[in-house]
């Protein structure tokens, strides 16, 4: 059911989907487990932010963090994210949902999942409406550290003023400069930080923290951190 109309929804929701380890391991079982219940957690998440109105929903789904893991499970979360975007980008793109993706290609990550992007990029490239941004080998400090390169190798060809560089310059030389600033930033799992999560986009939005571990993350309670938004006033910087 959609918003009333004296809501504000929030435009650009950013979630840290955090607590399937967690969960499995209250229930006995294994972490994979937790992680497969997640993809459900996800589904029904993508389902309540266009019931809702929003318009971008990013997903931490891999961290440039992750790669420390237990090879066993770095090994199923790269499978798992291929499984899932290939088992749900058909039923996404019907809903209207543009799918995109931010982190860095480099050679960690396997060929057939770079593949799997590229073609759910194409594929719903068109449609009008949520973007659906999945962070994917990301990191908050990795993607400022490629924007200076790439701001830096400009400069050094001449394409650039260095007295001219401005935060427009870093916006445009992130990994996605359409995608806006992060209105609502949200954590499950009881945890309170950022974990190195859209650092310069998120640097005015609101921080909801809440103590459900992801897998039994459902629409109530984004609309809960919904609600809580809508109970922040929102001064960037003005009195």
């Amino acid at each position: 059911m959609p918003r009333a109309a004296s809501i504000e929804v929030p435009a650009h929701v950013a979630i840290v989907m955090d607590g399937n380890g967690r969960w499995a391991t209250q229930r006995g079982l294994p972490r994979t487990d937790g992680h497969r219940a997640g993809e459900e957690a996800v589904g029904r998440a993508v389902h309540a932010a266009v019931d809702i109105g929003i318009k971008y929903l990013t997903l931490y789904a891999f961290s440039t963090e992750n790669w420390r893991r237990p090879k066993s499970e770095v090994r199923f979360l790269l499978n798992d994210t291929e499984r899932f975007v290939e088992n749900r980008r058909a039923e996404f793109h019907a809903m209207g949902v543009r799918m995109s993706w931010i982190g860095r290609r480099d050679w960690r990550v396997p060929k057939r999942i770079t593949r799997t992007i590229d073609e759910t990029i194409e594929l719903t490239k068109d449609n009008p409406g949520m973007t659906l941004t999945i962070a994917f080998n990301y990191g908050g400090r990795a993607e400022l550290v490629d924007a200076a390169r790439a701001i830096a190798s400009d400069a050094k060809r001449g394409r650039i003023d260095p007295a001219r560089i401005d935060e427009r310059t870093i916006h445009r030389a992130l990994y996605d400069p359409a995608l806006p600033d992060v209105d609502l930033f949200l954590r499950t799992g009881g945890e309170h930080r950022v974990s190195n999560y859209l650092l310069w986009q998120a640097s005015y939005a609101e921080l909801v923290f809440l103590d459900v571990l992801w897998p039994d993350f459902d629409e109530q309670h984004l609309r809960a951190a919904v609600d809580e938004f809508n109970s922040r006033r929102r001064r960037f910087g003005k009195v």
